[in-house]
């Protein structure tokens, strides 16, 4: 089997799970005197097959992934979790600015004399790094070679983007 086919396999495998713990959890209680629509043990001993098959998958997937080099020194699992921590601190950098915001905070104060929040992080700013991040994240294999031929990668993402030392953390530079 091919890595994409088991890719397919293994997100139809997690969606037919989840089908079936919707199912589960509806015909978990019935009125006195009913019947469930379906049998919730049987239910259960296709959820427990789903899930050995799905281990199996998960596994096999793996070992490829790590087993796999896109560049020297540097597998697909990697590369997998370099996107996901792009993925959470664009997550991060998004949630920040979201509580920052003054519409956010003014939503609660109804009258001039009650407390007024104000924000203590450059909204702005910290958008823009969150903006950068799901860039790189949505292109998140970089190109590895550079016009020698040699690897240019860098292992953090610094430098792609515009990201640089110095910039990575807006929160560094203080608040304008």
């Amino acid at each position: 089997m091919k890595l994409a086919e088991a890719l397919i396999q293994r997100a139809d495998t997690q969606k037919r799970i989840q089908e079936l713990r919707k199912r589960l959890n509806r015909n978990a209680r019935v009125q006195e005197g009913d019947q469930p629509t379906e049998e919730p043990l049987a239910l259960l001993q296709e959820v427990d097959d789903l899930t050995e098959t799905l281990v199996e998958l998960i596994q096999r997937i793996n070992r490829t992934n790590a087993a796999t080099e896109v560049a020297p020194d540097k597998s697909i699992s990697d590369t997998l979790a370099e996107r996901d921590i792009l993925a959470m601190r664009q997550k991060v950098y998004r949630e920040l600015a979201g509580e920052a915001t003054s519409s956010g905070q003014d939503r609660y104060r109804w009258t001039r004399s009650e407390i007024k929040f104000q924000s203590i992080v450059d909204v702005a700013d910290i958008q823009r790094w969150a903006d950068l991040l799901a860039k790189n994240t949505a292109s998140w294999i970089p190109d590895y070679r550079n016009s020698t031929g040699k690897s240019s990668y860098s292992n953090n993402f610094r430098g792609v983007a515009g990201l640089t030392e110095a910039s990575m953390n807006p929160l560094v530079n203080g608040v304008s």
